[in-house]
């Protein structure tokens, strides 16, 4: 199935009135920013929008413009013309957003991970791209949809998460050149806006970081890092669940680890599995699809039924496995 082009959502967007724009569980800056952004550009167009995550707007990005805007789905559903789903590789990902919606006459379906099934009626998946911010920047571009500093900001938080900063190996000159033209057009204040990315975090998400580090375990010379989270300790913090978006990246970081892996214990029975990897060599995403989840190569995750301890074994052994295939064949 190829993708739609961006002539038919453009003709879609212009030709009905009652949307709503949703996007994955435990959302992130490119989900939420992608959401919001999408969301102001059509109604601007007046269009009538709802904007749903599962979890509403979040502490850590209260900050972008109009985040007001995001809300928990409603109890009652709701009937509207087009659904459009953002970042979100598998449409169960869209937790409770999705019983929210009573009938819809078209699905739209925009993502760049490489394990997307596909799902809607009209779907562009373009796993080249760093974050489905800069696919949302080249749809309201190509398309003369309303763009203003909102519409800017949101974007560059989007694209700016999900490249890692600007750091990450997917990030190519026209991700720089598209940030470029949202600094330039939008008037954004790039220091402002890393210090809210960055530089604000709660003082318990450091409180987390010492004890997620105190569980870090290292295996195969090395080149495997992991660490936990169990229920009791995050309900001993008082910490919530965007507390630990990006912690991961501290085991990443060491020198001569390959693959990192972040394990968090949840209420309903399952593990969350967090994975990155420095190698495209040793696929992640590989290795979450044998749980059941997915993502990129070098980023990935699944929800596992079991326990902490056999979770992070399981998947372990998978890991070794995968690493042992290219550092030691």
């Amino acid at each position: 199935m190829s993708n739609t082009t961006f002539e038919e959502i453009g003709r879609v967007l212009r030709e009905h009135q009652r949307f709503v724009v949703l996007s994955h569980v435990r959302p992130d800056g490119d989900a939420l920013g992608s959401q919001l952004a999408l969301g102001l550009s059509l109604k601007k167009l007046g269009k009538d929008v709802r904007i749903w995550n599962e979890e509403g707007v979040l502490e850590k990005y209260s900050f972008l413009p109009r985040a007001e805007l995001l809300t928990k789905p409603p109890a009652t559903a709701e009937d509207v013309d087009v659904v459009i789903a953002l970042d979100t590789a598998i449409q169960n990902r869209l937790g409770t957003t999705v019983k929210s919606i009573g009938s819809a006459k078209i699905w739209i379906n925009i993502d760049h991970h490489l394990t997307n099934p596909r799902y809607g009626d009209l779907v562009i998946i373009d796993e080249s791209a760093p974050a489905t911010g800069e696919i949302i920047f080249r749809l309201i571009k190509s398309q003369g949809l309303p763009f203003d500093r909102e519409i800017a900001e949101n974007l560059f938080v989007a694209i700016s998460t999900d490249t890692g900063s600007f750091q990450y190996p997917k990030t190519s000159a026209r991700t720089f050149e598209i940030a470029a033209e949202l600094v330039c057009n939008g008037d954004l204040d790039v220091g402002k806006i890393s210090q809210q990315l960055y530089e604000s975090y709660p003082r318990r998400r450091l409180e987390l970081l010492r004890e997620l580090l105190r569980t870090m375990r290292f295996s195969e010379c090395d080149r495997i890092a992991t660490f936990s989270l169990s229920l009791k300790t995050a309900e001993e913090l008082g910490v919530i669940p965007e507390d630990n978006e990006g912690l991961i990246d501290h085991v990443r970081a060491v020198h001569g680890v390959v693959v990192a892996a972040f394990f968090e214990e949840l209420t309903d029975g399952k593990i969350r599995v967090s994975m990155r990897s420095k190698d495209e060599r040793v696929d992640v995403c590989a290795i979450c699809q044998k749980f059941g989840g997915g993502g990129h190569t070098l980023a990935a995750g699944a929800r596992v039924r079991g326990t902490l301890a056999e979770v992070e074994e399981r998947v372990l052994e998978q890991t070794r496995e995968a690493v042992k295939r290219v550092y030691l064949s």
